[in-house]
């Protein structure tokens, strides 16, 4: 009964482990896939009143065009691969809506209140909002039971946990060493730190309750690897853009750092994918 009912949805799939139909996340995810282009075209076009500073405009602009390059794609990639039916589409997409999030906070969090400002802010809402609804809407129990070790739970979960408390605990000693001693610290700087201090406690749980075999582990494992990966290549893409706007040296020994750390994501998202294709063959 239930199956009938799924295939007689056009947004659902009978393969995939959902409670109810996609069709208000697939409407929000295109909404801020439109808002995204839309937002870095504005952006460049009219860059000098949306970053009226020349650090907002060295360290945003190059940040809008990895939005376009990499975050507008992953976005309707996964959007097509749920359509599909593809498990690897419906658990990527967390990710990438937490990715898309995390960045548009920072930009909140540091741009001044204009018309980009209003943008960015709208993307942060409607990625939150569609990200709260969405993982939910996946059945945690018979994800787990799809995946129950097929997917390197202890791994992953170590790895997200441990990543997490590093930038929490990095951040929160940024801001506190800011509040304490009144460290000179950039508006750009405090955006950042303040987006790892709410964000790194989500890898650290989801790494906890993936370590612990808990269904709602299973939900969001890949996606925070994924939203993980993303930043780092995101952040390498800046690292390398943003001398060629600016006077600043070529950054190597950043990128390496950067590099290893994306890295340690990819290792285990590798295993993770492989996992959820062979569950097929099970």
């Amino acid at each position: 009964m239930r199956k009938k009912q799924i295939e007689s949805e056009p947004y659902s799939h009978p393969s995939l482990p959902l409670k109810h139909d996609l069709k208000l996340n697939y409407t929000l995810s295109y909404l801020i896939a439109a808002f995204i282009a839309g937002t870095t075209v504005i952006s460049f076009i009219f860059k000098s009143t949306i970053y009226p500073s020349n650090e907002l405009l060295i360290s945003f602009l190059p940040s809008d065009a990895a939005m376009l390059i990499i975050g507008l794609p992953t976005l309707l990639v996964s959007i097509s691969l749920t359509k599909r039916g593809v498990l690897t589409g419906l658990l990527l997409w967390p990710g990438v809506l937490l990715f898309v999030f995390y960045n548009y906070l920072i930009y909140v969090l540091a741009v001044p209140f204009n018309l980009g400002y209003l943008l960015q802010l709208t993307l942060a809402g409607l990625s939150a909002y569609n990200l709260i609804s969405l993982v939910p809407n996946i059945d945690g129990n018979k994800l787990k039971e799809k995946l129950t070790n097929a997917v390197p739970e202890r791994m992953t979960g170590i790895i997200l946990a441990g990543l997490g408390l590093l930038f929490f605990m990095r951040s929160a000693a940024e801001l506190i060493s800011f509040l304490i001693n009144q460290t000179s610290i950039s508006d750009t700087a405090i955006a950042l730190n303040t987006s790892d201090f709410l964000i790194s406690p989500v890898w650290i749980a989801c790494g906890i309750l993936l370590w612990k075999r808990k269904a709602f582990g299973y939900i969001t494992g890949l996606g925070m690897l994924f939203q993980a990966s993303m930043s780092f290549i995101g952040l390498i893409f800046v690292l390398i853009v943003q001398p060629f706007i600016s006077s600043e040296p070529f950054p190597l020994l950043d990128i390496a750092i950067v590099f290893v750390m994306g890295f340690i994501c990819f290792i285990p998202m590798i295993f993770f994918l492989r996992g959820v294709k062979s569950d097929r063959n099970r």
